[in-house]
């Protein structure tokens, strides 16, 4: 598919263009793909610093930061330089699409195209449906997702979508038990034996807790009854350990990437964070070495909790799409 790219600055849109050649050169290395494929597709890429360039796309894909504000100034602008056809689509993985098209003149034209990170690598491909979606707009991002191999669930509008939603009390229940007394390291080996590829806070290193924090401002926003806000996270932010790309976060990571526990690196943000949440709130004692299925349990069950919630308003409509 011939692709233009956007960004706003020379070095982001080189840094991007870099990205996409060195995971063609890494298929050609790993003999899945040939050289002159890989140029083939590489030359498919039309990179841009002007919206102009949106003229004759059939979809435009929005994958800046949750922002609301930007992403709202980049619609306004879409609108007005795209062919009225053109499918408006954003990869927000938690902000509700109603918001982001309210300052749009026909905000019937969105719809929500969330890929999951890494977006080459991860199958699945959430669509976002709002009230006023378009069944033809439905129709044509189905059949851009069979055309790019991926896995297509179509879901209702909310804040989170399906799989955030059903998501945010993960992690949020796993800094609960931390600043209950258990140790991070502990719940991620746990969480790895129950079956998931990576624990909640080697996950949060590896998307980035600058990210973390901005995707659960939006739950404690519009979940204010349920959610758990933890200083455990944001103190992380405020240290400058953002996790992998920062070299440090829960863990240390080497030129490689390979992460390493840093029980002291992170020892003083925990006990502040202990010291500050004052958990149990009734004052019963902390329950003493919780077994790995006890965490378990108390990390996936507010999951299957919040799945239920989604199925029962019909932001999915079988059970089979959870």
């Amino acid at each position: 598919i011939t692709v233009v790219l956007k960004e706003i600055k020379q070095e982001f849109l080189d840094a991007g263009v870099g990205r996409i050649q060195s995971n063609l050169t890494s298929m050609v290395r790993k003999k899945r793909m040939t050289e002159d494929k890989a140029r083939q597709l590489m030359s498919l890429v039309k990179p841009t610093l002007s919206d102009a360039d949106f003229s004759q796309c059939d979809m435009i894909i929005e994958a800046v930061i949750e922002n609301l504000d930007l992403k709202q100034k980049i619609f306004a602008t879409l609108e007005q330089v795209c062919r009225p056809d053109c499918i408006l689509s954003t990869n927000t993985s938690t902000i509700d699409i109603t918001k982001i098209a309210a300052k749009m003149k026909n905000p019937e034209r969105i719809v929500g195209a969330h890929f999951f990170s890494p977006a080459h690598v991860m199958q699945l491909f959430e669509i976002i449906r709002t009230e006023k979606t378009p069944p033809q707009i439905l129709v044509d991002t189905l059949g851009l997702s069979k055309q790019i191999k991926k896995t297509p669930v179509v879901v209702g509008n909310c804040t989170g979508f399906a799989v955030n939603r059903v998501f945010f009390p993960y992690t949020m229940s796993a800094t609960v038990l931390v600043d209950i007394g258990c140790d991070p390291y502990a719940i991620d080996r746990a969480i790895t034996m129950f079956g998931m590829p990576m624990g909640p806070f080697r996950l949060g290193d590896l998307v980035g807790h600058d990210v973390g924090v901005h995707v659960g401002q939006n739950f404690i926003d519009d979940f204010p009854n349920r959610v758990y806000q933890s200083p455990l996270i944001p103190s992380l932010l405020a240290s400058k350990r953002l996790g992998e790309k920062s070299g440090a976060g829960f863990y240390k990571y080497d030129k490689s990437r390979r992460a390493t526990p840093d029980p002291d690196g992170v020892a003083p943000l925990i006990a502040q964070s202990r010291a500050q949440s004052r958990l149990p709130l009734d004052g019963s004692p902390v329950p003493a070495g919780l077994s790995p299925e006890d965490i378990a349990e108390m990390i996936f069950f507010p999951v299957v909790n919040e799945a239920c919630r989604v199925l029962a308003e019909g932001i999915v409509v079988k059970s089979s799409d959870i």
